[in-house]
C-alpha cells in the first residue's frame, strides 16, 4: 500500500495517477471538504483526515508500505504560527511518528529546492549545499521556505534516529494539468498584457512538468540506492524565463512578452508590497512577493545530475509539449 498526503494537490495527484497507472495499491489522507473526484475515479481509497490531526494518520498509516509525504503549507502568504508552523512543520513531525510506529518501509518526503534559502549565485547548485539560514539567505517573512527547512531537518534526524528509511526529494516550479495556483496567474496576466520579464529574461528556469516530477518521486521513494538521500527533482532541462513566458503566449495567441524590469527594482518594489501587507494584516497574499521575484529572475540554476545519475530520472514529457498540456487543462477546466 501506498500512502500518499497531499493527493489533492498538483504533485500528489500525479504521484498517485501515475502509481495507478502502474497498478499499484493507493490510498490517500484527504480533508473532508476536497475534492476528490478524480482520485475516486482512479479507484484511489479514502481516508479523511488531517496532517495535524494524528488519530487520522494513524488510521490511514495501518498496513502502509510506502509514504509520498507531498502535504504543506503552500504559497508565499499566510501566518506562520496558524498555518506553516501546525501544517508542514507539525504534519511532517505527526507523519514520522505515525509512519514508526508502523514500521513503514520507505518514507519520501517532498521538500522544495527553496530548503537552499533565496540564494543568489552564479554557480551551480546541488545536493551538497547547505540549508538556508534565517538572515543569511531567508528573510523573517519567507514562511514557506522556513517551514520546509525545518520539516527537511525532521526528516533526517529521524532518517538518522534510525525511526525511518526516508528519502528527500526537492522539487522546483512545477507546472501541468490541474495547476491551479501559478499557471492561471500567469494566463491572466499574459492576456491583460501586464506580463512583465525579470531582468534580461534569459536566465535558466529550474522547470519540471508535474507528470515528469511524480516519476522522480516514484524512483526516489523505490530504488535501494536512494535511501538516505536527498536529490534536485529540479528541472527538465534548459528554459529560460522569457522562453516559458512567450510559449504559453504562443499557446494562447497573443503577442510575445517584450517589456523588462530590473529584477532589483521588482524586488524591492515586492518588498515594500509585503511590508504593507504584513502592516495591515492582509489575508490575500500581495500582486508581488519577494519569492515570487526570486522564483522567476534568479540566476543560480539547481542541478538534477544526481538524480539524473543515479535514478535514472529523465523527462518523459518535454516542454512543449508540457506547455501545451498545461494552458489547454486551464482553459478547458477553469474557464480562462
Amino acid at each position: 500500500m501506498n500512502l500518499i498526503t497531499g493527493a489533492t494537490g498538483l504533485l500528489g495527484s500525479h504521484i498517485a495517477e501515475k502509481l495507478v497507472e502502474m497498478g499499484q495499491p493507493v490510498r490517500a489522507l484527504v480533508r473532508k471538504n476536497s475534492d476528490t473526484r478524480i482520485l475516486e475515479a482512479w479507484g484511489v481509497e479514502l481516508v479523511y483526515g488531517d496532517v495535524t490531526e494524528p488519530k487520522s494518520i494513524a488510521e490511514a498509516m495501518k498496513g502502509v508500505k510506502t509514504v509520498y509525504h507531498s502535504a504543506a503549507g503552500v504559497g508565499d502568504w499566510g501566518s506562520w504560527a496558524n498555518y506553516f508552523v501546525p501544517v508542514t512543520i507539525g504534519g511532517t513531525r505527526n507523519m514520522l511518528e505515525a509512519a514508526k510506529r508502523e514500521n513503514v518501509e520507505r518514507f519520501l518526503h517532498i521538500s522544495s529546492i527553496s530548503s537552499y534559502g533565496h540564494i543568489m549565485t552564479d554557480d551551480i547548485v546541488d545536493e551538497t549545499w547547505p540549508l538556508g539560514e534565517l538572515g543569511k539567505n531567508l528573510n523573517k517573512w519567507s514562511y514557506y521556505s522556513r517551514a520546509k527547512i525545518e520539516a527537511e531537518k525532521l526528516v533526517r534526524q529521524a532518517h538518522a534516529a534510525g525511526d525511518i528509511c526516508a528519502t528527500i526529494a526537492k522539487p522546483s516550479w512545477l507546472y501541468g494539468p490541474r495547476d491551479r495556483a501559478s499557471m492561471p496567474r500567469i494566463i491572466k496576466a499574459i492576456r491583460a498584457r501586464k506580463t512583465k520579464l525579470l531582468g534580461r529574461g534569459d536566465n535558466k528556469l529550474n522547470l519540471t512538468y508535474a507528470g515528469n516530477e511524480a516519476e522522480g518521486c516514484i524512483l526516489a521513494a523505490t530504488m535501494e540506492c536512494a535511501k538516505g538521500q536527498t536529490y534536485n527533482l529540479s528541472s527538465d532541462g534548459d528554459i529560460t524565463q522569457a522562453e516559458y513566458f512567450n510559449k504559453i503566449a504562443e499557446c494562447l495567441g497573443v503577442k510575445p512578452i517584450t517589456r523588462k524590469v530590473p529584477f532589483k527594482v521588482a524586488y524591492n518594489a515586492a518588498f515594500l508590497m509585503e511590508l504593507f501587507g504584513h502592516i495591515t494584516n492582509r489575508k490575500t497574499p500581495p500582486l508581488v512577493t519577494r519569492y515570487s521575484v526570486w522564483l522567476i529572475g534568479r540566476k543560480c540554476f539547481f542541478s538534477p545530475e544526481k538524480a539524473r545519475r543515479e535514478l535514472g530520472w529523465k523527462p518523459t514529457v518535454g516542454y512543449e509539449e508540457g506547455i501545451q498540456r498545461s494552458v489547454r487543462w486551464c482553459i478547458d477546466n477553469l474557464g480562462l
